[in-house]
């Protein structure tokens, strides 16, 4: 506290003389200063400078700590200075102008951390309500990631690592563009409060700007995580995944070396991909990931893939097992996996003709995830030394004789178009379109097509050509499809390998339960693209230029790492939520601003963080994590604060 002077016209004596207030400074929420008068001390001007400023010295430490009676005042020996002290404090306790406990009842209360005040009930507003719940368990998944550190270590400052942060986390929680993403921290996140940095400061440039510097450490990044989470989790990495996805993009993409025309996951064949590949573990960490052009065939990404997961792994996982699916299984990738000293566990790419049931191996008999039975049996080929085991799956023996009986019907429907034409006028009757329409239908039914024998009869009809210009006429013969005749090639069942599938190894000393439980963790993996096409939303990309889809391929990749960490705790406490109904629940705890005015006619603004429901708090449970990123936040503001809340006084509703 201190005085404040303002010349004025004394009434009592009629001289213009200094006019004394005594007021302390404080700061709002939004940070700036801000004066409140504390007493009125009138005219005093018979006290000297040295008199006033020990005046204001003793007030303040007083009533700093007018609860604590062994708190040594400034001395002086003045009474007038004394005078004045006890005439202004006991008029300031007489009008309320300081918050003074008296009794023991008040100083028990104050002494166990409680804030009693009188409060006006019909002034309490609130306003400010921001969502808090995904955001604060995203960082602390973060923190457990230690992501800061990490960045820190590179040289990053703490603005530059709070942005990174903000934006890993609202990718997590909510994936969008960069542009709907500032709009969405401004106005409905408290992801800011959480992080700590300047709400004011996000713009849709910034987003962009710290995504580009994410990916350029991307290496650094994953080598970091990869560590992190294995010891974080004990994870032991014996078992190592691999396959690729794709995903379209929105727009021409012209110029860009990335984007190219392939084969499309999602059947968009009208749209340039980009291919994506990872190696991830059974937990569902990623090892290495790698970002490609579209055109990119499956079978020709392994090897540089191995190559470098080598640099990259720990010493427990420099034997592992690498898990692949048919499509990258060619001989050459498999001779290339050993060469590096790994082994492998895929689907042959080729049903075997040519074998046998191992001497003494007995059929087993296991159960998939759904409990329907699954047959196992070691089986041997001719001039082939790897391990193979038959799979036999009823249920995907009915699946497969279905699908079967479907394409055979189109199939066939399409051959019997084919012959309704060449009855009618002006169909199709060439004998080479005639060919080519039955080509179409064979690469349209591939698995059905080469099946079936047809035949057409051909003869000839002469057509008289157009005369041209000095010519000479003549006939020319032409080709023409009589009928077509089609049926199953003779001593072939259409169904005998339906159900049936065979699992290649290097393994040789493993049980037919164990190489079965070691390919059922690829489904892992197709877990892992659903979270990142579905929750993550990496599908469609609308972004233009090759640096920004990359970066932003990278941060949904940044983002499943903190989505896998929450749920892989969740799954080991027997929680099995997918990521968005953790976010909705998570999305219940809001933060939001509480604004009263008390009976000294200030106005007491909180901000606190609500409390967590009971599918909340049992998340918060599993986790370990804490309950909220703060508790209460008070300050006092401006009467005008409370004014300018806007709040709905009275609702009415009519009824017709």
């Amino acid at each position: 506290m201190y005085f404040k002077v303002s010349m004025r016209t004394n009434p009592v004596t009629g001289s213009y003389c200094g006019y004394y207030r005594l007021v302390e400074s404080y700061r709002d929420h939004s940070e700036r200063v801000c004066h409140r008068t504390i007493l009125n001390a009138g005219y005093l001007n018979g006290l000297t400078t040295d008199q006033l400023n020990l005046i204001q010295k003793i007030l303040t430490a007083k009533v700093a700590n007018h609860d604590n009676p062994l708190f040594e005042l400034p001395y002086t020996d003045d009474p007038t200075v004394i005078r004045y002290v006890d005439e202004f404090y006991k008029r300031m306790v007489a009008d309320k102008r300081i918050d003074v406990f008296v009794g023991e009842k008040d100083k028990k209360a104050n002494q166990s951390g409680k804030d009693m005040q009188m409060i006006d009930l019909n002034s309490i507003r609130n306003k400010d309500v921001r969502e808090i719940g995904a955001e604060w368990l995203s960082y602390q998944a973060i923190r457990q990631l230690q992501i800061a550190p990490f960045l820190e270590s590179l040289g990053w400052n703490e603005d530059q690592i709070k942005l990174a942060q903000t934006h890993l986390i609202s990718r997590a929680v909510y994936p969008a563009s960069e542009l709907e993403t500032t709009r969405w921290i401004r106005e409905n996140s408290a992801v800011c409060e959480v992080t700590g940095f300047d709400i004011k400061q996000i713009t849709k440039d910034r987003l962009y700007g710290i995504s580009k510097k994410l990916y350029a450490q991307k290496e650094a990044l994953e080598q970091h995580l990869s560590v992190r989470t294995n010891e974080l989790f004990d994870i032991q990495d014996k078992i190592i995944l691999y396959d690729l996805t794709n995903t379209y993009f929105e727009g021409r993409k012209q110029g860009s070396k990335l984007a190219k025309y392939g084969r499309s996951k999602e059947k968009r064949s009208d749209a340039k991909i980009v291919v994506l590949g990872l190696v991830i573990n059974p937990e569902g960490f990623i090892k290495y990931s790698s970002i490609l052009e579209g055109n990119m065939t499956d079978s020709k990404t392994l090897e540089g893939m191995i190559g470098k997961l080598r640099i990259k792994t720990s010493s427990s996982a420099k034997k592992a097992l690498v898990v692949i699916d048919a499509g990258i299984a060619t001989d050459d990738n498999l001779k290339m996996i050993l060469d590096n000293g790994y082994d492998y566990l895929c689907v042959s790419r080729s049903n075997l003709k040519n074998y046998h049931n191992e001497a003494g191996a007995t059929s087993v008999l296991v159960t998939d995830n759904r409990k329907q039975k699954i047959e196992l049996c070691r089986v041997n080929s001719d001039g082939n030394t790897d391990y193979y085991l038959k799979v036999e799956s009823h249920s995907k023996e009915l699946k497969e004789r279905s699908m079967n009986e479907q394409f055979r019907s189109r199939f066939e429907a399409g051959l019997q178009q084919i012959a309704d034409s060449l009855t009618k006028k002006g169909g199709i009757k060439q004998e080479d379109k005639v060919h080519q329409r039955i080509g179409r239908l064979k690469q349209k039914y591939p698995s059905i097509g080469r099946y079936f024998d047809i035949e057409t009869q051909v003869s000839d009809e002469p057509e008289l050509k157009r005369k041209k210009k000095g010519a000479q006429p003549g006939k020319e013969k032409k080709r023409i499809v009589s009928s077509i005749k089609w049926a199953v090639k003779k001593g072939v069942d259409i169904n005998a390998r339906s159900g049936v599938y065979f699992l290649r190894t290097s393994l040789q000393a493993q049980s037919e339960e164990n190489v079965w439980q070691f390919y059922n963790t690829i489904r892992e993996i197709e877990a892992s693209f659903r979270v990142l096409k579905t929750d993550l939303d990496l599908r469609p990309v609308y972004h233009q230029k090759d640096e920004n889809t990359m970066a932003h391929l990278h941060l949904g990749l940044l983002a499943y790492w903190v989505v896998n960490t929450v749920r892989h705790q969740l799954k080991q406490e027997g929680i099995h939520s997918g990521w968005r109904e953790i976010v909705r629940m998570m999305n219940t705890q809001k933060a939001v601003t509480t604004l009263a005015q008390n009976d000294h006619e200030k106005v007491i603004m909180i901000r606190r963080c609500s409390e967590p429901n009971g599918q909340v708090r049992t998340l918060y449970d599993a986790l370990k994590y804490k309950y909220a990123p703060f508790v209460k936040r008070k300050s006092v503001v401006h009467k005008s604060e409370l004014k300018n809340c806007q709040f709905i006084e009275k609702q009415q509703f009519h009824s017709d």
